[in-house]
């Protein structure tokens, strides 16, 4: 199909955008009706021998034929989402990897290598926030050694659909072979509404479940955390961070508690995970007492904002963590070098 004049007038777009934010139109098919287009939105990752490829803010890579576009330009970043704090992609990696510091670290450039023994991706994964200063194929192969060293398979953890992310960099990474392991998202939200929080469900079930508060986490509330054998590097993981607050809900004697959770204030920020309920105590609100509760320590410390990272298939956490007030800032992923 031919184009008019003015349909291609409106293709804003050269190959000097790359890295650029865009919205792009193009002709998806061609039905009795007339043409059909399908809109994209996203970062220009590249474009090559007449194909443009736009990563979306979930991480999807989106090829397009050059000869199928019909209108394209630059569009701004995309503003703060509702309810949510302002905040920059590389300002939330650096609060979220403080709070979950690993037990060993190198710098290589501005990218941080992090090892902790395996004691999850986050732990033992490259923060690449700037330049590794060297080549990106040398960078990697240094990755892919220090790792070795250690008897860990390599990690890159990079982020996707906020203002600073990492688009180009995981494109870089697919085209190398690396391998997409774990999605997930880290939202954000105002901690007043979350300390102020009430859950329906909980209602009418008399006194508020009580809330315990220690600085370490004892053998009662790993018997509640959802990873079980936790060694003492876990330990020094979970307890690491600026100002941490574990929360317990009692069980019954002898039983393990009936709801957990974590917090790291870290300045205007605090961080919340490992809120985990006992199966048979669902749909008492517990979690969000805990949550509630945990929010009221971290805004006596001067904090005003929350972020958590939830994984895209947690329906349950999401809904929890909506209700509350948080919404998506941006996805992040984890990257396996293919020799791994």
């Amino acid at each position: 199909m031919e184009f008019s004049t003015a349909a291609r007038a409106a293709l804003h777009l050269t190959g000097s955008d790359v890295g650029k934010r865009v919205s792009v139109r193009r002709l998806a098919e061609e039905g009795g009706a007339g043409a059909k287009f399908t809109d994209t939105v996203g970062v220009l990752t590249s474009w090559d021998d007449g194909v443009l490829l736009i990563t979306r803010r979930n991480g999807e890579r989106v090829r397009i034929e050059e000869s199928a576009l019909v209108a394209g330009k630059v569009v701004p970043d995309a503003p703060a989402r509702r309810r949510g704090p302002a905040a920059t992609c590389p300002e939330l990696s650096r609060v979220s990897a403080r709070a979950w510091p690993p037990v060993e670290s190198e710098p290589l450039g501005e990218w941080v290598l992090r090892a902790s023994s395996g004691f999850t991706r986050r732990a033992n994964s490259v923060l690449p926030l700037g330049d590794p200063g060297r080549d990106l194929d040398e960078a990697l192969e240094a990755v892919r050694a220090w790792y070795a060293a250690r008897g860990l398979p390599a990690y890159v953890q990079a982020a996707t659909g906020a203002q600073g992310a990492d688009e180009l960099l995981c494109a870089a990474l697919e085209d190398r072979g690396w391998v997409r392991e774990v999605t997930a998202e880290l939202w954000i939200g105002g901690l007043a509404a979350v300390a102020d929080a009430v859950d329906p469900a909980g209602a009418g079930r008399g006194a508020p479940a009580p809330v315990e508060f220690s600085r370490h986490t004892s053998e009662s509330w790993l018997a509640r955390y959802r990873r079980k054998g936790v060694s003492e590097v876990a330990r020094r993981v979970l307890e690491g961070g600026p100002s941490v607050w574990f929360a317990t809900v009692p069980g019954a004697d002898g039983e393990p508690p009936a709801a957990i959770g974590r917090c790291v204030v870290d300045g205007r920020w605090a961080g919340f995970a490992a809120v985990e309920v006992a199966p048979e105590r669902r749909r008492e609100g517990l979690a969000t007492r805990v949550m509630a509760a945990l929010a009221g320590k971290a805004m006596e410390e001067g904090a005003s904002a929350g972020w958590l990272q939830v994984e895209t298939d947690n329906t349950g956490a999401r809904r929890l963590y909506d209700a509350l007030g948080f919404t998506a800032h941006h996805a992040y992923h984890h990257y396996r070098s293919p020799e791994a």
